[in-house]
Protein backbone atom coordinates (compact mmCIF):
# COMPACT_ATOMS: atom_id res chain seq x y z
CA UNK A 1 0.00 0.00 0.00
CA UNK A 2 1.36 3.41 -0.68
CA UNK A 3 0.45 4.54 2.81
CA UNK A 4 3.72 2.58 3.56
CA UNK A 5 6.10 4.41 1.08
CA UNK A 6 9.13 5.75 3.38
CA UNK A 7 11.60 6.79 0.34
CA UNK A 8 10.40 9.02 -2.81
CA UNK A 9 13.20 9.25 -5.71
CA UNK A 10 12.97 11.81 -8.17
CA UNK A 11 14.36 11.53 -11.75
CA UNK A 12 16.23 14.98 -12.65
CA UNK A 13 15.58 15.72 -16.43
CA UNK A 14 12.66 16.67 -17.56
CA UNK A 15 11.80 16.40 -14.04
CA UNK A 16 12.93 18.79 -12.14
CA UNK A 17 14.52 20.98 -14.60
CA UNK A 18 14.71 21.26 -18.33
CA UNK A 19 17.12 19.12 -20.41
CA UNK A 20 15.51 17.86 -23.30
CA UNK A 21 14.54 21.11 -25.22
CA UNK A 22 18.15 22.12 -25.47
CA UNK A 23 19.30 18.60 -26.74
CA UNK A 24 16.77 18.85 -29.79
CA UNK A 25 17.71 23.01 -30.23
CA UNK A 26 21.15 21.53 -30.25
CA UNK A 27 20.46 18.70 -32.67
CA UNK A 28 18.39 21.18 -35.03
CA UNK A 29 21.99 23.51 -34.91
CA UNK A 30 23.60 20.19 -35.92
CA UNK A 31 21.52 19.39 -38.78
CA UNK A 32 21.85 22.44 -40.18
CA UNK A 33 25.91 22.07 -40.48
CA UNK A 34 25.34 18.87 -42.75
CA UNK A 35 22.36 19.89 -44.74
CA UNK A 36 24.92 20.05 -47.69
CA UNK A 37 25.31 16.79 -47.58
CA UNK A 38 21.72 15.83 -46.82
CA UNK A 39 18.33 16.87 -45.56
CA UNK A 40 17.78 17.87 -42.22
CA UNK A 41 15.19 14.82 -41.09
CA UNK A 42 17.82 12.38 -42.57
CA UNK A 43 20.93 13.92 -40.75
CA UNK A 44 18.54 13.24 -37.57
CA UNK A 45 17.75 9.93 -38.73
CA UNK A 46 21.46 9.50 -39.03
CA UNK A 47 22.10 11.22 -35.49
CA UNK A 48 20.11 8.94 -33.54
CA UNK A 49 20.92 5.31 -35.65
CA UNK A 50 24.57 6.28 -34.25
CA UNK A 51 23.35 7.33 -30.33
CA UNK A 52 21.96 3.87 -30.26
CA UNK A 53 24.82 1.93 -31.87
CA UNK A 54 26.65 4.28 -29.04
CA UNK A 55 24.64 3.58 -26.12
CA UNK A 56 26.39 0.85 -24.95
CA UNK A 57 29.78 2.41 -25.25
CA UNK A 58 29.28 5.97 -23.98
CA UNK A 59 25.84 5.90 -21.66
CA UNK A 60 23.73 9.04 -21.87
CA UNK A 61 24.30 12.42 -21.89
CA UNK A 62 26.47 15.73 -23.48
CA UNK A 63 29.37 13.79 -23.97
CA UNK A 64 28.54 10.52 -25.70
CA UNK A 65 26.07 13.07 -27.80
CA UNK A 66 29.32 15.24 -28.80
CA UNK A 67 31.21 11.80 -29.96
CA UNK A 68 27.83 10.77 -31.57
CA UNK A 69 27.55 14.14 -33.73
CA UNK A 70 31.84 13.40 -34.45
CA UNK A 71 31.16 10.25 -35.91
CA UNK A 72 27.82 11.50 -37.64
CA UNK A 73 29.72 13.93 -39.56
CA UNK A 74 32.42 11.33 -40.81
CA UNK A 75 30.11 9.07 -41.69
CA UNK A 76 27.73 11.43 -43.70
CA UNK A 77 30.42 13.24 -45.35
CA UNK A 78 32.18 9.94 -46.48
CA UNK A 79 35.21 11.28 -44.24
CA UNK A 80 35.30 14.87 -46.53
CA UNK A 81 34.06 16.78 -43.84
CA UNK A 82 36.18 19.89 -42.54
CA UNK A 83 38.18 20.00 -39.25
CA UNK A 84 36.55 23.23 -38.96
CA UNK A 85 32.77 21.33 -39.58
CA UNK A 86 34.09 18.86 -36.57
CA UNK A 87 34.75 21.94 -34.30
CA UNK A 88 31.18 23.39 -34.71
CA UNK A 89 29.71 20.62 -33.93
CA UNK A 90 31.86 20.15 -30.46
CA UNK A 91 31.01 23.82 -29.72
CA UNK A 92 27.67 22.82 -29.70
CA UNK A 93 28.58 20.19 -27.59
CA UNK A 94 30.25 22.89 -25.75
CA UNK A 95 27.34 25.35 -24.99
CA UNK A 96 24.76 22.46 -24.41
CA UNK A 97 27.10 21.92 -21.39
CA UNK A 98 26.74 25.61 -20.13
CA UNK A 99 22.78 25.81 -20.69
CA UNK A 100 21.25 27.64 -17.78
CA UNK A 101 19.04 25.28 -15.17
CA UNK A 102 15.86 25.82 -15.52
CA UNK A 103 13.33 24.52 -12.82
CA UNK A 104 10.25 22.85 -13.70
CA UNK A 105 7.11 24.65 -12.36
CA UNK A 106 6.07 23.53 -8.50
CA UNK A 107 9.04 21.70 -8.14
CA UNK A 108 10.88 23.75 -5.06
CA UNK A 109 7.35 23.76 -3.29
CA UNK A 110 6.95 20.01 -3.62
CA UNK A 111 10.22 19.37 -2.28
CA UNK A 112 9.66 21.93 0.44
CA UNK A 113 6.39 20.01 0.90
CA UNK A 114 7.56 16.26 1.52
CA UNK A 115 11.13 17.29 2.88
CA UNK A 116 11.21 15.54 6.68
CA UNK A 117 8.16 13.46 6.18
CA UNK A 118 10.18 10.75 3.51
CA UNK A 119 13.46 10.52 2.64
CA UNK A 120 14.17 11.96 -0.74
CA UNK A 121 16.69 10.67 -3.43
CA UNK A 122 17.46 12.06 -6.76
CA UNK A 123 18.16 9.11 -9.18
CA UNK A 124 18.50 10.17 -12.88
CA UNK A 125 20.72 9.27 -16.19
CA UNK A 126 23.73 11.41 -17.48
CA UNK A 127 27.42 12.63 -17.33
CA UNK A 128 28.64 12.50 -13.96
CA UNK A 129 30.39 15.89 -14.07
CA UNK A 130 26.99 17.51 -16.14
CA UNK A 131 24.32 16.20 -13.85
CA UNK A 132 26.62 17.36 -10.50
CA UNK A 133 26.90 20.75 -12.21
CA UNK A 134 22.67 21.27 -12.75
CA UNK A 135 22.58 19.70 -9.49
CA UNK A 136 24.94 22.16 -7.91
CA UNK A 137 23.17 24.83 -9.99
CA UNK A 138 19.76 24.19 -9.07
CA UNK A 139 19.75 24.67 -5.32
CA UNK A 140 17.63 21.55 -4.95
CA UNK A 141 20.98 19.51 -3.67
CA UNK A 142 19.20 20.64 0.31
CA UNK A 143 16.47 18.58 0.08
CA UNK A 144 18.15 15.32 -0.84
CA UNK A 145 18.97 12.47 1.36
CA UNK A 146 21.04 10.40 -1.40
CA UNK A 147 21.87 11.24 -5.08
CA UNK A 148 22.58 8.58 -7.62
CA UNK A 149 23.57 9.54 -10.79
CA UNK A 150 23.12 5.98 -12.92
CA UNK A 151 24.76 4.71 -16.24
CA UNK A 152 21.22 3.07 -16.83
CA UNK A 153 17.47 2.25 -15.39
CA UNK A 154 17.43 -1.07 -15.50
CA UNK A 155 15.81 -3.16 -13.01
CA UNK A 156 19.33 -4.11 -11.64
CA UNK A 157 20.22 -0.26 -11.48
CA UNK A 158 17.13 0.13 -9.64
CA UNK A 159 17.53 -3.26 -7.05
CA UNK A 160 21.57 -1.94 -6.51
CA UNK A 161 19.65 1.49 -5.68
CA UNK A 162 17.23 -0.49 -3.04
CA UNK A 163 19.87 -2.15 -1.91
CA UNK A 164 22.26 0.63 -0.82
CA UNK A 165 18.98 2.46 0.44
CA UNK A 166 18.42 -0.16 2.22
CA UNK A 167 14.77 0.26 1.39
CA UNK A 168 12.36 -2.49 0.61
CA UNK A 169 10.10 -1.98 -3.32
CA UNK A 170 7.34 -1.65 -1.39
CA UNK A 171 8.22 1.49 0.54
CA UNK A 172 9.86 3.18 -2.65
CA UNK A 173 8.15 5.39 -4.98
CA UNK A 174 9.98 6.68 -8.33
CA UNK A 175 8.49 10.08 -10.36
CA UNK A 176 9.60 11.01 -13.31
CA UNK A 177 9.06 11.53 -17.01
CA UNK A 178 10.01 8.43 -18.67
CA UNK A 179 7.50 5.71 -18.88
CA UNK A 180 10.49 3.12 -20.07
CA UNK A 181 13.18 4.29 -17.61
CA UNK A 182 11.05 5.79 -14.48
CA UNK A 183 8.17 3.72 -14.40
CA UNK A 184 8.29 0.04 -15.93
CA UNK A 185 11.36 -0.87 -14.43
CA UNK A 186 10.48 0.27 -10.56
CA UNK A 187 7.10 -1.73 -10.91
CA UNK A 188 9.00 -5.02 -11.99
CA UNK A 189 11.13 -4.88 -8.83
CA UNK A 190 7.70 -4.27 -6.95
CA UNK A 191 7.87 -0.70 -6.22
CA UNK A 192 5.80 2.12 -6.75
CA UNK A 193 6.22 4.16 -9.79
CA UNK A 194 4.03 8.07 -10.76
CA UNK A 195 4.86 9.41 -14.33
CA UNK A 196 4.97 13.10 -14.35
CA UNK A 197 4.20 14.00 -18.59
CA UNK A 198 6.67 16.24 -19.96
CA UNK A 199 5.96 18.11 -23.23
CA UNK A 200 8.22 16.64 -25.08
CA UNK A 201 10.34 12.93 -25.05
CA UNK A 202 13.49 11.78 -26.75
CA UNK A 203 12.88 8.90 -29.32
CA UNK A 204 14.20 6.53 -27.42
CA UNK A 205 12.46 7.09 -23.83
CA UNK A 206 8.92 7.35 -25.80
CA UNK A 207 6.40 4.34 -24.50
CA UNK A 208 3.41 3.98 -26.61
CA UNK A 209 1.13 1.91 -24.77
CA UNK A 210 -1.31 3.09 -22.30
CA UNK A 211 0.14 1.66 -18.37
CA UNK A 212 -2.50 0.09 -16.30
CA UNK A 213 -1.24 -1.23 -12.64
CA UNK A 214 -2.20 -0.89 -8.92
CA UNK A 215 1.22 0.75 -8.14
CA UNK A 216 1.39 2.83 -10.99
CA UNK A 217 -0.29 6.81 -10.94
CA UNK A 218 -0.54 9.41 -13.67
CA UNK A 219 0.22 12.63 -12.32
CA UNK A 220 0.00 16.10 -14.36
CA UNK A 221 2.49 17.54 -12.77
CA UNK A 222 5.28 17.18 -9.94
CA UNK A 223 2.94 18.53 -7.29
CA UNK A 224 0.17 16.05 -7.74
CA UNK A 225 2.20 13.75 -5.65
CA UNK A 226 0.96 15.47 -2.71
CA UNK A 227 -2.91 14.91 -3.36
CA UNK A 228 -1.27 11.29 -4.11
CA UNK A 229 0.03 10.95 -1.33
CA UNK A 230 -2.73 12.44 0.40
CA UNK A 231 -1.37 15.15 1.32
Amino acid sequence: MKNHITTIAFDADDTLWVNEPYFQETEKEFCALLEDYLPHHSVSQELFKTEMQNLHLYGYGVKGFMLCMVETICRVSNGTASLQLINKAIELGHDLLQQPVQLLEGVTETLEALKGKYRLVMATKGDLLDQERKLKKSGLEKYFHHIEIMSDKKNSDYEKLLKHLDCQPEHFLMLGNSIKSDIIPVLDIGGFAAHIPFHTTWAHEQHEHQLKHERFAELEDISGVLKYLNY
